[in-house]
């Protein structure tokens, strides 16, 4: 499914027109990007949270030459799926 496949779902089960099912949907990743961005997590009871994940420096291989480089640090959102999501998945 992408973007406009979601849009479409949306509209359909929420009696939407496309227009404001997609001004919606990027209200909603703007709202989660954005509190992502100030360091907050997103818990939606039963989907699931988004949270940004630390990753530290590391050393990692090139693998086209071999040679050894760093790799920065950095944070890097994650998603962590609720009971009821893993539930109705399996």
């Amino acid at each position: 499914m992408n973007k406009s496949d979601l849009i479409d779902s949306i509209a359909d089960g929420s009696g939407l027109s496309k227009a404001d099912a997609g001004r919606a949907l990027d209200g909603f990743t703007s709202a989660i990007t954005k509190a992502l961005q100030a360091g907050d997590s997103v818990s939606l009871v039963g989907f699931g949270t988004f949270a940004v994940k630390r990753r530290e420096a590391r050393s990692g291989r090139n693998p086209r030459t071999g040679e050894t480089i760093q790799i920065k640090a950095s944070n890097n959102p994650s998603f962590k799926a609720g009971k009821a999501l893993k539930d109705a998945v399996n």
